[in-house]
C-alpha cells in the first residue's frame, strides 16, 4: 500500500482506544447500544399508538409539549445530581426507572382500551428520567476515559448515537407496523434488563470529595461556572444559533411535496443522520485537533452554509446531498464541543454544566423547527431554508469575533485544559475500588 493512503487512513480511521483501554467505558458504549435501540424504537411507537387511538394531529403533538418542561427541569436537577451523588448509582436508578416506564407503555398497550392519558403522562415521566440520568451519563466519560483519550470517544459516542438513529427507527417502524405498539415496548424493555446488567459492573463512580450537595445553590454555582467561561458559553451560543436559524426538519414533508417527490420524504430525513455517520466513521482525524473553539466556528457555519444551498437547489438529490454535509458537520460540532467539555470542566462541576449542555442543544432544535414554521409562512419553504441558513453563518461569525478567548481556544495551552490534565495525570495511578462482576 502506498505510503501517503497510509498516511490517509491513519488521519481517517477511528481511534478505538478507549475501548481497549477502559472496561467501564466498554460497558457503558454496549449498554448505551442496546438502550438506543429501544428508545428510539419507542419513540416511534408512541406517536403511532397514539395517532391510531386519537387519529388527531393536535394529540400526537402534545406528546412532545408534555414532554418539554419535565426535560428542562429534570434535565438541569440531574445535573446538580450528577455532581453531587455516585454516577453509577444515579445511572442505575434511573435505568430502573426507563425500565418500568417502558413496561408501562406495554402493560397500557395490551389492555382492551388502550388510555390516551397513560401515553402523556408515562412519556413524560419517562422523558424527565432519562433526563434525570443524562448528565450523569454525559459526566462520567471524564471518569471512565483518559484525558488524552476523549477526543477519541466523543468519536466513538457520536458513531454509536448515529448507527442508531439511523437503523433504530426503521426498525420501531417495522415493529409497530406489523406486531403493534405493544411488541414495540416489550423490545424497549427487554433492553433496560439487559443495559442493567451491563451496567451493574460499572465500578463505583463517587463524587468529588468536596462535592455540593444537590440544591438550588448548587445548580446557580454551575451557572455562575459557565458564565465565567466564554469559551464554554461559546460552545453554548454557538450551537444554539446554528440550530434556532438553520434547524429546518418540519418543513421536509413540505419540501417533498414541492419538489413532486413525496417519496422522497424519508430520504429527507435520514440524510442529515447518514452524513454525521460518514463524519463519525472518517473523523479519526477530529480527536488530534486542539483548536476545537474555532473547529467548532467552522463547522457551525459550514452547517448553515449547506442549509442555505439546500434552499437553492432545485433537483432532490441535490437537496439530500446538501442536507447530509449539513449533517457531518453538525457532527464534527458535536464532537469538538465534547471534547472541548470533558477536557477542561472540573469533575465536581461536570454534571451540572452537562445538564445545561442537555437544554442547549435540546431546545435549539424545538425553537428552530418553530422559526422555520413561521418564516416559510411568510415568504415559502426555500425563503425559510435560504435565509435560516444565511442568518446562521452571520450567527456565528458574528459570535465568533464577540468572544475571542472561545475562537483561539487551544487544548494544547488554555489554562482550564492544562488544570484539568494535571488533575487526572495526579489521580491516574491511584487504586480504585472495582465492583464485583
Amino acid at each position: 500500500m502506498p505510503a501517503a493512503v497510509k498516511r490517509l487512513l491513519r488521519h481517517v480511521v477511528i481511534d478505538v482506544s478507549p475501548l481497549r483501554d477502559s472496561r467501564d467505558y466498554r460497558l457503558l458504549f454496549v449498554s448505551g447500544v442496546i438502550t438506543m435501540f429501544g428508545t428510539f424504537i419507542t419513540m416511534v411507537a408512541v406517536p403511532y399508538q397514539m395517532k391510531e387511538l386519537t387519529d388527531s394531529y393536535l394529540a400526537v403533538g402534545l406528546v412532545s409539549l408534555a414532554e418539554f418542561v419535565p426535560m428542562v427541569v429534570c434535565g438541569l436537577w440531574g445535573g446538580a445530581i450528577a455532581d453531587a451523588y455516585d454516577r453509577r448509582t444515579v445511572i442505575l436508578w434511573s435505568e430502573i426507572g426507563l425500565l418500568v416506564t417502558s413496561g408501562a407503555l406495554m402493560a397500557n398497550a395490551l389492555l382492551p382500551e388502550p388510555q390516551v392519558w397513560v401515553l402523556y403522562v408515562v412519556g413524560a415521566l419517562s422523558t424527565g428520567v432519562a433526563c434525570l440520568q443524562r448528565p450523569s451519563m454525559e459526566a462520567v466519560f471524564q471518569q471512565v476515559v483518559r484525558y488524552d483519550q476523549q477526543g477519541a470517544a466523543a468519536v466513538l459516542t457520536s458513531l454509536r448515537w448515529n448507527f442508531g438513529a439511523i437503523v433504530a427507527p426503521a426498525l420501531g417502524g417495522l415493529l409497530v407496523t406489523t406486531y403493534g405498539s405493544a411488541v414495540a415496548y416489550g423490545v424497549d424493555t427487554l433492553t433496560f434488563v439487559l443495559s442493567l446488567l451491563l451496567l451493574w459492573r460499572i465500578r463505583s463512580l463517587p463524587p468529588a470529595g468536596d462535592a455540593a450537595p444537590a440544591s438550588l445553590r448548587s445548580l446557580v454555582e454551575g451557572v455562575r461556572y459557565a458564565v465565567g467561561r466564554s469559551d464554554l458559553m461559546g460552545t453554548y451560543l454557538v450551537d444554539i444559533a446554528a440550530m434556532v436559524f438553520a434547524m429546518a426538519t418540519a418543513l421536509f414533508p413540505f419540501l417533498a411535496d414541492e419538489l413532486g417527490a413525496p417519496h422522497a420524504l424519508g430520504l429527507l430525513y435520514s440524510a442529515g443522520a447518514v452524513g454525521a455517520l460518514v463524519a463519525s466513521l472518517t473523523g479519526g482525524w477530529a480527536a488530534r485537533v486542539q483548536r476545537h473553539g474555532l473547529g467548532v466556528i467552522i463547522a457551525a457555519a459550514l452547517w448553515g452554509a449547506a442549509v442555505a444551498l439546500a434552499g437553492l437547489a432545485t433537483n432532490v438529490w441535490l437537496i439530500v446531498v446538501c442536507i447530509a454535509l449539513a449533517g457531518a458537520a453538525d457532527m464534527i460540532s458535536g464532537i469538538f464541543r465534547m471534547t472541548m467539555w470533558n477536557q477542561t470542566i472540573p469533575q465536581e462541576l461536570r454534571g451540572r454544566l452537562a445538564g445545561i449542555e442537555l437544554l442547549s442543544y435540546a431546545s435549539g432544535p424545538m425553537l428552530g423547527n418553530a422559526r422555520a414554521g413561521l418564516m416559510a409562512n411568510l415568504g415559502g419553504t426555500r425563503f425559510s431554508l435560504g435565509a435560516g441558513g444565511l442568518l446562521c453563518v452571520a450567527a456565528v461569525l458574528s459570535l465568533a469575533a464577540a468572544l475571542p478567548k472561545f475562537r483561539r481556544y487551544d487544548a494544547r495551552t488554555d489554562e482550564h485544559a492544562l488544570a484539568e490534565k494535571a488533575r487526572r495525570e495526579a489521580t491516574a495511578d491511584k487504586p480504585t475500588e472495582e465492583t464485583p462482576a
